[in-house]
């Protein structure tokens, strides 16, 4: 059994665990709409060498035909090649006892105040 993602306009809308036989049946649709995004694998290597996490897909996550990212966070944001993830321009700052959010129009991490 595989996991495989509907993809439709570049955006999932369906996930199922299925027999890549039983989807070429056409029961679920078209199964060309349909994206593969996990493999029997050996020793944790995608067949094709691309990393495994580019594979996770869930409902309403993008397809960019390489692998599947969630939609952007805000516009300052890029996405790492390597790990699918989005990334901010500065990274978070780590002050125990601290939590940070982003603040886009600033483009900067500001300190999230707890209410008194």
């Amino acid at each position: 059994m595989s996991h495989f993602a509907k993809v439709e306009n570049g955006v999932v809308t369906q996930v199922i665990v299925i027999e890549q036989d039983v989807l070429n049946l056409g029961h679920w649709g078209d199964p060309a709409l349909w994206v593969q995004t996990s493999y029997n694998t050996s020793g944790g290597q995608h067949p094709e060498g691309r990393p495994l996490r580019k594979n996770y897909a869930g409902i309403g996550m993008l397809y960019d035909g390489v692998g599947f990212h969630a939609p952007q966070p805000f516009p300052s944001w890029t996405k790492n090649a390597d790990t699918y993830l989005w990334e901010a321009p500065t990274p978070m700052p780590v002050v125990e006892g601290k939590m940070f959010t982003w603040d886009e129009p600033t483009t900067s991490w500001v300190e999230v105040v707890a209410p008194a």
